[in-house]
């Protein structure tokens, strides 16, 4: 399946390993709104999917501080196609934004599991390098959205 897949291509590279650690940043905020409920916690990574959605990575939080940890521990740059992160911060922004809206609404029952999901995709990213909007392009563009 996976040489099936397509993605947004932009050619234009950028560090792969970084976008994973920016995806286990995502994984340890959305634990850390699970634990506390902190509402707070959404609204930053609203924020931070926000701008890296919309080319304006240099006030990206989670991108700062991974920026630290690559220079830090010397993580090797690998590059790829920038366009599938930004397809994916842009879905992420959207998923974030519902969990916004539903804690602002107390929709618990929608909240905690999209909050499972976040964890759930960010970890797959972090770990497996495994991108799951890679897999919603592709279905968008199997019902003709894309």
């Amino acid at each position: 399946m996976s040489q099936d897949l397509q993605c947004p291509i932009e050619h234009v590279k950028v560090n792969e390993n970084k976008i994973r650690i920016i995806a286990l940043l995502v994984l340890f905020t959305g634990i850390g709104f699970l634990l506390t409920g902190y509402n707070w916690l959404i609204m930053l990574l609203v924020y931070d999917f926000f701008v890296r959605a919309f080319f304006i990575p240099k006030l990206s939080l989670f991108g700062a501080l991974a920026n630290v940890f690559v220079k830090l521990f010397k993580v090797a740059y690998k590059p790829t196609d920038r366009g599938p992160k930004r397809f994916a911060a842009g879905m992420g922004l959207v998923f974030v934004t519902t969990m916004l809206i539903a804690a602002i609404l107390g929709w618990v029952v929608l909240l905690a599991p999209l909050a499972i999901m976040l964890c759930i995709f960010a970890c797959l990213e972090s770990f497996a390098g495994l991108c799951v909007g890679c897999y919603f392009y592709n279905g968008l563009q199997k019902i003709k959205i894309l």
